[in-house]
Order: structure tokens, then sequence, then C-alpha cells
């Protein structure tokens, strides 16, 4: 017997749809890797509706409600989430819930995360939780769902019942997901290469219509695999037009494998080695449309990137010639003793008798008139209409918008000017502590077979973020640590190497900031520096070979003021 609320489909007919004047609350769902459905958001599902309304069998561009889905479409013939930029599938259903449930009164039930933000229960988990949240309950415990945890709703806190860790809960109010009256109208037939019309060759339309046929091809090609050999169980009948099926299997390429004939090209589903001038998206489903047009294609697994060298003995791990060392550590910060904003930017200015009439490019006031910091700061010899022009490169500013521009960054005893970027005195960042190991192992990187490899390891665990990180006193999180890094064994290599060291003595390497790959905030991430951490292939585009990247990574250090002219010898 289901709970009352739960998300079971009305069945009509075994077809799924519910009764002609009964109300339902529509949650659209994604299978993740672990095979749990998980609910889009309610402005997200009211989106997919409206599309959904003007076309059965449509293609919804998520990034369109919400930005930080913009890789994402959906194809609604297929009922597939399509993700553009890596080929990426999985599928989609459409769940029904009763009105009076979690999503028809828009509350959302969420636990706390290890990076202290916030992740929405499943929704089934969700409507059970805020059921026994009305009937008053103190408690729910989670083992009839599969889950070994007990909600204590006094405390607002959720218990692990095995590791007895616990973690704070919360329930908020958010927009209601759509609510539908009436029989569902049925998903009508789309045939792979069918067209209406003139097609759009604009990219957006090119991916939009390649995911339909990718999933199509797919699920063909599936069927015909399994066809080809008599001792597998029949292949279930998959629905592909019943937009209300309960769930979905999971689409596996590997399943059965046969070989693949002579002269037949073998494609990657997905090609993610983003070195070409083609998008990588759409270069893995030209594989998969060949196969869809019937051309003698046979789809084959993407090879896997080579992260790491093969094992290796610490006998094996040399020195690298001509640097001192094999570990550093993170320093402290550096305290300029006497040295106040004044005269930070004294040292590195010379006064302008007569202002030019152009804007400061730092308040955007007239350099004739007073600083738009004036009644903002005050400081001790400086006032607001006084200007200076920076010694290397010769940009005029107010001298109270240079010392707010200070008090604004790192306050390292260094400036850098707003207009070029020019650097004046050594810069410093804000990495938190960790260890940097570096050595030669007796391994080659693709394009530089005359050489060893060196390797860095760089290892920063999770803390509590200092004053001047983003949020102090708040705990940090530090992801994919030890990360390692390769550079070839030359010369180039090494003067790049020491040139590292001397960025992450000032701190420059890392910073604490939100993932731009995640999203997850208060976290450990590169500083526009890049590494490469793929040892032995360059599918992701952090590997070798890379002819360029050596001179690239120079530049890269340059603009943060690490030179060859710093080197000691």
């Amino acid at each position: 017997m289901a709970r009352p609320g739960s998300g079971v489909l009305v069945s009509v007919n075994g077809l799924g749809y519910p009764p002609q004047n009964l109300a339902r609350v529509v949650v659209w769902e994604w299978l993740n890797e672990h095979g749990r459905w998980r609910p889009y958001s309610a402005a997200t599902c009211h989106h997919i509706e409206n599309v959904l309304k003007g076309d059965v069998r449509g293609t919804v561009v998520l990034g369109q409600v919400d930005a930080q889905l913009a890789s994402y479409i959906i194809d609604l013939q297929s009922m597939h989430q399509f993700r553009q930029d890596t080929g990426t599938m999985r599928p989609v259903h459409r769940n029904f819930y009763e009105p009076s449930s979690a999503p028809g009164k828009g509350v959302v039930w969420e636990w706390e995360n290890d990076s202290g933000s916030w992740t929405p229960y499943d929704m089934e988990i969700c409507v059970t939780i805020q059921n026994a949240y009305e009937k008053q309950h103190p408690w729910l415990d989670l083992t009839s769902l599969g889950f070994c945890y007990l909600i204590d709703f006094n405390s607002m806190v959720q218990t692990n019942r095995q590791s007895q860790r616990k973690r704070r809960l919360r329930r908020r109010m958010d927009l209601a997901y759509p609510l539908i009256m009436g029989s569902i109208p049925k998903s009508q037939s789309w045939p792979v290469g069918a067209s209406s019309g003139q097609p759009c060759s604009c990219q957006q339309c090119i991916l939009v219509n390649s995911t339909r046929a990718a999933s199509n091809a797919i699920l063909a090609s599936q069927r015909r695999k399994l066809s080809n050999f008599p001792c597998s169980p029949p292949l279930p009948s998959l629905p592909l037009n019943n937009l209300n099926r309960p769930g979905t299997q999971r689409i596996s390429m590997g399943t059965a494998r046969g070989a693949i004939p002579p002269g037949v090209p073998a494609l990657p589903v997905k090609n993610l080695t983003g070195s070409g001038p083609v998008h990588p998206a759409i270069a893995g489903m030209t594989g998969i449309l060949m196969c869809a047009a019937g051309l003698p294609v046979c789809l084959t697994r993407a090879p896997k990137p080579i992260l790491h060298p093969p094992p290796i003995n610490k006998s094996d791990m040399k020195p690298v010639p001509g640097v001192n060392g094999i570990r550093r550590k993170t320093k402290k910060k550096h305290l300029r003793k006497g040295k106040t904003p004044e005269d930070v930017v004294r040292r590195y200015t010379e006064k302008v008798k007569v202002a030019p009439d152009e804007d400061c490019t730092i308040c955007m006031e007239r350099l004739v008139t007073s600083s738009g910091y004036e009644g903002v700061l005050q400081h001790k010899g400086i006032k607001p209409e006084m200007v200076g022009k920076l010694g290397k490169c010769g940009h005029i500013y107010h001298l109270l918008c240079l010392v707010a521009m200070y008090n604004n960054g790192n306050k390292d005893g260094s400036l850098q000017c707003p207009t070029c970027k020019a650097i004046y005195g050594e810069k410093t960042g804000t990495q938190p502590p960790g260890k940097m190991d570096y050595h030669v192992i007796p391994h080659c990187l693709p394009g530089y077979l005359e050489a060893k490899t060196i390797r860095i390891v760089y290892d920063i665990p999770a803390g509590i973020q200092a004053t001047e990180h983003p949020n102090p006193g708040k705990k940090f999180s530090a992801r994919g640590f030890p990360r390692h890094c390769y550079l070839p064994d030359n010369d180039k290599g090494r003067k790049v190497l020491k040139l590292l060291i001397m960025a992450w003595d000032r701190r420059l390497i890392f910073t604490i900031d939100t993932s731009s790959t995640t999203g997850e905030s208060d976290t450990v991430v590169w500083n526009e520096i890049h590494h490469k951490t793929e040892f032995g292939s360059n599918l992701t585009g952090h590997g070798y070979p890379d002819p360029n990247y050596l001179d690239n990574v120079l530049t890269e250090l340059s603009a943060q003021g690490v030179v060859e002219d710093n080197l000691k010898d």
C-alpha cells in the first residue's frame, strides 16, 4: 500500500495517466550515477511543462531557466537529458504526487553537506519527511526507504544510525511544482531523420537535433547488439514515446560486445579530446549520427585519460637537477612592519602637480576633482584632490583611490595597476597552508620522449579560513588532493618548476573561492596558473602533447609577477 502523497503513478489501463478530473503535481526527475531519481527544481519543472504543452516531441533548453544548467538539454521524445559539453546522457522521467504533498505546497527539505551548503533530499524522501512533520511526529526513521538515517524534528538533525554522524537539516518554502488536470497527452512518434521544414544551421539547433538523433541511435544500437547474441535474454521493450513511465533503464554501451568487422570504423560515443576545432559534443555525436543513418559504424566507449604513470618505487624518484630540495611548505603571510597604506602608495608613485583632464579609472571621477572616496576614507597626509603617477607604467590615479584599492587587497606591500596590471613590489596570494613535493620519475611524457618527467605533488588539507579569505572563521574544503602535476625534465621544464616554487612560496598557486566546475563555495581552487594533471594523454585538455604549454604557463606566471629575473642563481 503506497503512503499518501508518495510519488506513485495512478495507473489507468497500465498507461500511468491520472483520471480525467484528478489533479496531480508534476515533478520531473533525472537518474544519477547511483541509480537515484533526483528532482529538478520547481522553476525548471514549470519550464519543461510549458515546452511540453507546445510540442510533446520538443527539446527543452534548461539554461533558459537556470544558468547553472546551461550545458543541459532534454529531448522529450526519447526522455533523455543531454550534456552538450561532454556528450553525457541520462534518463529522465515525469512523476506525479498529491497536490497536498510537499512539492504541491512548495516545501523543500534539505541536509547540510560537508562544504556547509544545502542539498535537497530525493522527492520521495522529501514527501515522507513532510508527512511526518505535518503529523507532528517527534522523529522519523528512513530505514523503510533504504536509508539508515534517523531524523529528529526537535533538533532538526539527521543521524546516521551506523556511524552516528549528525548533519543539520532544514525546511524551506519555494515555488510549488506545476499542477495538471485530466489526462496527459502521449508523445507522438518522431522518426530519426524526419523533418517538416528547412533545418536551422545555428549551433544550438545542431546540438538539439543531434541530441534527439543520438538518443534514439543509442537505444536502437542497444537492441541490435543484444539481438545478435542468442544466449542473451530478450531486450525488454523500451517505451520511447511514453512520457509517464515510472522508471527508465540505464543505457550501457558495454552490455554486449561483439567483434568489430574488418574495415568498419569504431567511433567513440563520447569524445572529450577538446583539442581540435570541433566542439567535443558534436564530435561524439557525429559517430552516433552515422550509426543512426545506417552507415557501417561501431559505437565504442570513449578512451579513458591516463592520469598517472605506472607504479614507481621510492628509490626511482630523484631530485630535480639544479633545484634545491624536494619539498616546500606554505610560508605564512609576510607582514610589512611599519608600512602603512600611505607608505606603500607613496613608494610606487610620483606626485603630479597638474592633473590631466581625464577620469580616474578607480573612482571614475575626473582627476581634476576630488577622489570619489572623499568622506569615505581619511588618511593623514593624503588629501582627496592629490594625484599620483605609477613609476613604471605611468598611469595616473587619485592617491586616495590607490589607498582604497590597497586596503581592499591582500595588504602585502605590493600594488597592481588596475589599467595595465603591472605589479609593483612582490605580490602574494591567499593560498592556505599545505606542502609541495617535486622529483624526477623515470617515465616520459607524450611529446617529450627524450626526457624524463618532473612530478609535482600538491597537498592542501581542509581547514578554517583566515582573515584574508572570503569568509574568515568558516570551514573550507579541499577536494581532489593530493593533486599530481607533470613537467618535462628539460631546461624549460626546470625553469617552469623554479618559478612554480616561487609562486608557491608567495601563495599564488591556489586560493579559496567558488569552484567553476562544481559550483561549490568556500573550497580550494586553482589560481590562474594552469597545470598539467594528465600524465599520458590529453583527452581532458590538461595533458600532453601540448607544444605551447610551457610558454603559456611562463606568461601566466609573469602576469602574477613571478619572472626569471627574481630567480636566485
